[in-house]
């Protein structure tokens, strides 16, 4: 008590005494306490990205555009793989997201946009929001309010009756088959369910298509038209189950951006991607993996548990 009136007598300030915080270690890949906020609304994105945190985020799936030599672009189909072409991200509300596409495919669309794939952690936070909960609009799912309720394509193409198909029918060419994301009840445009919108404004991570992540080893996120839940609830789902160069017809992608980073001028540094042979129909294990044969009957024309190629989990996916 004498030192600290003697301290004050001097003109120096006397401060409570606090204990300092344990800091507290999390494994990468989750997101359990608020994001930090735009600082001021100081973040300045381009028009096709909503500010997250630190970083600027798609607000709409991608959808691509092939790049032709001297610099012009010309449409490709949201259907059809990109191997072999310099393509580039783009979103916009309306236009079909891109499937059919890799995790590698991606991170090379992303960067001749002059953006990059999200970390696990950007996405988290994009896809849980101010708020850091479940699902994009909240803590519970309100099922079909992003588009979670899909028809399985699959099965009506390759099934007999509706009915899951045998596992010989599980090919890397049916997997990519441009026609099952074009049958009603399966892929929609970005932007068409409206409430499937997060706090910051951003559509569409749960549901519609699986996102890729920045993951080397391979990482999508946030389910698909016909499951979202199986492999974690909503904005927690993830499969690490395939490797980064494979794709099928459940796979797309959205870009994020750090302000201030330089990425590839627009048609400047495109790599063509390569080809590649169809995946062995084995999982290579971890979160999402699966048996080689599906573990129930699905119902006709309903969803159909993953298996052989598939191998992302036991889930309601064909």
């Amino acid at each position: 008590m004498r030192l600290s009136r003697t301290l004050v007598a001097l003109g120096l300030a006397v401060l409570p005494w606090v204990p300092l915080a344990r800091a507290q270690s999390k494994p990468p890949g989750t997101a359990t306490s608020r994001p930090v906020a735009n600082p001021a609304g100081r973040l300045r994105c381009p028009a096709d990205m909503v500010a997250v945190g630190l970083v600027c985020v798609d607000r709409y799936e991608a959808y691509v555009v092939e790049v032709m030599s001297g610099g012009r672009t010309r449409a490709h189909s949201p259907y059809e793989p990109v191997a072999g072409l310099a393509v580039r991200a783009m979103n916009a509300k309306g236009r079909v997201p891109q499937g059919y596409i890799s995790r590698d495919e991606a991170e090379l669309a992303c960067s001749a946009a002059g953006k990059r794939l999200c970390t696990d952690d950007e996405w988290l936070r994009a896809c849980k929001g101010k708020g850091v909960t479940s699902w994009p609009y909240g803590r519970e799912r309100v099922p079909g309010r992003c588009n979670d309720r899909g028809t399985s394509s699959f099965n009506l193409l390759f099934g007999k009756d509706g009915e899951a198909p045998a596992q010989s029918e599980y090919t890397f060419d049916h997997l990519n088959d441009p026609r099952l994301n074009q049958s009603k009840g399966t892929l929609a445009r970005s932007g068409a369910h409206a409430r499937c919108k997060t706090s910051d404004g951003v559509f569409d991570m749960v549901g519609n298509l699986h996102e890729w992540t920045a993951d080397p080893n391979g990482t999508f996120r946030g389910g698909y038209y016909l499951d979202v839940e199986i492999n974690g609830r909503g904005c927690d789902y993830r499969t690490t189950a395939h490797h980064d160069k494979y794709h099928d017809y459940s796979t797309g992608f959205r870009c994020c951006k750090t302000p201030g980073a330089k990425g590839s001028a627009a048609g400047a540094g495109l790599t063509k991607v390569k080809s590649i042979s169809p995946p062995k129909p084995t999982s290579k294990g971890g979160k999402g993996s699966a048996p080689l044969a599906p573990a129930s009957k699905p119902a006709k024309g309903g969803a159909t548990p993953k298996a052989g190629a598939r191998a992302k989990g036991a889930a309601a996916r064909r």
